[in-house]
């Protein structure tokens, strides 16, 4: 499979419907043998970031104007094509992150999951529009008629996520929005993945031509060089921009959206710590199960996850120490690993040497020695809550299999925890029906922190359905009214716009008499 891979990749970017660029830039890189692939790639020039820009500028004229029928076609065939080319798009990922086979065989199906439910929707709209209807004999004035409607931004700006080289990448969630939306998509290829990108990206080019859409409609520029980002994010044709990964480089690219002439949205995942939070009566009874289930959550994907649990929060007492005591028994149980790239390795063993090393943390477990310097322990630590409510670095996610431990004297103090936590992506409350009755204001706090709240269920992983919200208050993600996955992602390549007195014949088709989902006022 390796050779036939190789055969049919260039190495080149993706502009305007063809390939082109030299392929001599960077290679891809096999984390677990932690060698590189004998498969080169190019890195986009600031010309050819000019000419993929543009000619997604040219092709949006054209592809917002393509009806609803035409967009769901295009999205469906889009993974159609990836199904069709699953094997070696599987293998190619799996050789690039050394995640396992089975894993991205469900990635796989949850990307072309998402590009059909957006294609679903907008052949069976979900969402009512609003018309608020003419009253002329209204005095002292007369009422206007005004629909309230939506139009795609333009071009959008995807970057491709290390950790979901399918489903946060080229035709993940970003992408298949954006399309649904009305709007050209270029993306920046992780340089982490790119043969895995450009055999997505292929199956992307069949379905335009099938489709009969703008060349220019999709487009792939690799690199592995910061310039590549902002040349990107800085072209005048960029009308937005979605962007998973971690939040130095987002804050970065954020604010030069911010600082550009015309400055425009910057939808950043930019990471989460997940707090579960421990009540007492379900510690009590189930201390065991909840530290294994713990430390299954934290081991996915070697803890890579956005998602993944990094932080527990409970009540010092005979509980929390069985809890503990379990938690430290399979940790020490786990094995070390390679991790995406070698640069997230050596981030995650700079952060828990630097963490094990301070004195007011204890540490509970680490997994089994390391067999090879670029592979990572799992690690457990606990600490006094006074101590981590005094530190706001304790807060920062470490990208990983590793957890803090948060013990705190009193329910008060598990509330003070609650009350100081940064901007997460999830949060969980375990409980039983005894501790229900003495948490809502528990509740109230974290609410106002998080984009989903969990009772009882571990955080890692997310459905992609219609009711899903996955970003939070910042530094979670950039924009906290937005979602990156579900049906409402597509609000983030829309604005509102409102007909007022516009001839029936003209109307969108959402905003006519007609529609049994217009809602009238």
């Amino acid at each position: 499979m390796t050779s036939s891979i190789t055969n049919r990749l260039t190495g080149q970017h993706y502009i305007n419907g063809e390939w082109q660029g030299e392929s001599s830039a960077f290679n891809s890189f096999n984390p677990v043998s932690n060698s590189p692939i004998d498969w080169s790639f190019a890195c986009a020039s600031k010309r050819q970031v000019e000419q993929a820009t543009q000619a997604a500028k040219q092709a949006f004229s054209s592809y917002r104007n393509k009806s609803d029928n035409d967009r769901a076609a295009f999205l469906n065939a889009i993974a159609d094509n990836i199904e069709a080319d699953r094997e070696a798009i599987i293998e190619a990922a799996h050789l690039e992150t050394g995640l396992p086979l089975a894993r991205l065989q469900g990635e796989t199906g949850r990307t072309c999951g998402q590009l059909r439910l957006f294609a679903q929707n907008l052949l069976n709209p979900i969402e009512q529009s609003i018309a608020d209807m003419a009253q002329p004999e209204r005095q002292p004035l007369p009422k206007a008629d005004t629909r309230l409607g939506r139009v795609a931004l333009g071009p959008i700006a995807v970057f491709g996520a290390s950790n979901f080289p399918l489903a946060f990448s080229t035709a993940g969630g970003d992408t298949a929005s954006a399309l649904a939306a009305g709007c050209p998509v270029i993306v920046k290829g992780h340089p982490a993945h790119p043969a895995t990108t450009e055999l997505v990206t292929r199956a992307i080019d069949k379905a335009i031509k099938a489709c009969d859409m703008p060349a220019g409609v999709f487009g792939l520029l690799q690199g592995h060089t910061p310039e590549v980002s902002t040349l990107l994010v800085d072209a005048p044709a960029i009308k937005a921009v979605g962007f998973t990964g971690s939040l130095k480089v987002g804050r970065i690219l954020a604010d030069r959206c911010a600082a550009r002439p015309e400055p425009i949205p910057f939808y950043g995942e930019l990471g989460s710590t997940n707090p579960q939070f421990l009540l007492p009566g379900i510690l009590e009874a189930q201390a065991e199960t909840l530290a294994e289930t713990q430390v299954q959550s934290m081991m996915m994907g070697h803890g890579q996850f956005c998602t993944s649990p990094g932080v527990i929060v409970a009540i010092k007492g005979e509980a929390l120490t069985r809890y503990c005591d379990r938690l430290s028994q399979t940790l020490a149980e786990q094995g070390a690993s390679a991790m995406l790239t070698p640069g997230i390795a050596k981030t995650y063993q700079q952060q828990t040497e630097a963490l094990l090393a301070r004195p007011a943390l204890t540490l509970l477990a680490q997994g089994k020695a390391a067999e090879a310097s670029h592979h990572t322990r799992p690690a457990a630590v606990k600490l006094d809550a006074d101590v981590y409510l005094a530190d706001d670095s304790l807060q920062q996610e470490v990208f990983g299999p590793f957890a803090l431990v948060v013990e705190c004297e009193d329910a008060h103090q598990m509330q003070a925890v609650a009350e100081q936590l940064d901007g997460q992506l999830t949060a969980t409350l375990h409980g039983n029906d005894n501790d229900w009755a003495q948490v809502h204001s528990l509740v109230d706090a974290i609410s106002h922190r998080v984009g989903r709240l969990i009772f009882n269920q571990m955080p890692t992983g997310v459905e992609v359905c219609h009711s899903m919200n996955h970003g939070g208050p910042y530094p979670a993600s950039t924009d906290s009214r937005s979602t990156s996955v579900g049906s409402m992602a597509i609000h983030r390549w829309m604005r509102p716009i409102c007909y007022q007195n516009m001839p029936a014949a003209l109307l969108p088709d959402a905003l006519r008499d007609d529609q049994t989902l217009l809602k009238r006022f």
